[in-house]
């Protein structure tokens, strides 16, 4: 892995609810979205972390599936997808908002 800044995004399955507490107690990863409860009782979450935390994520109870090696370049190629703008405002818009005031540079006098 050629990024020293790369996440992982990985899903991280835990046998019962108190080995799940203890898991987010002590390691604190970044969860990315609902915690959800599989058919055989385990649950489980993703989580976006650095690759020495997801080496350190597994123990007894906790399994931790890597499900993309580089969210980072994945999220910055999302990014890109998004317009820059407005698309519903009218082309001929005043901005609104707090702003620096400038004198007209048409020759207005000095206040």
């Amino acid at each position: 892995m050629s990024n020293e800044y790369a996440i992982l995004r990985v899903r991280v399955t835990a046998k019962d609810a108190d080995t799940l507490r203890a898991l987010l107690r002590d390691t604190r990863p970044d969860v990315g979205g609902r915690i959800g409860q599989d058919e055989d009782g385990s649950l489980s979450f993703d989580a976006y972390v650095s690759p020495e935390k997801a080496q350190a994520l597994p123990r007894e109870g906790v399994t931790v599936t890597t499900l993309d090696y580089d969210a980072t370049a994945t999220g910055r190629a999302r990014q890109a997808e998004v317009g820059q703008g407005d698309q519903f405002a009218p082309a001929d818009a005043v901005p609104q908002g707090l702003a620096l005031k400038v004198k007209d540079s048409k020759g207005a006098k000095d206040a």
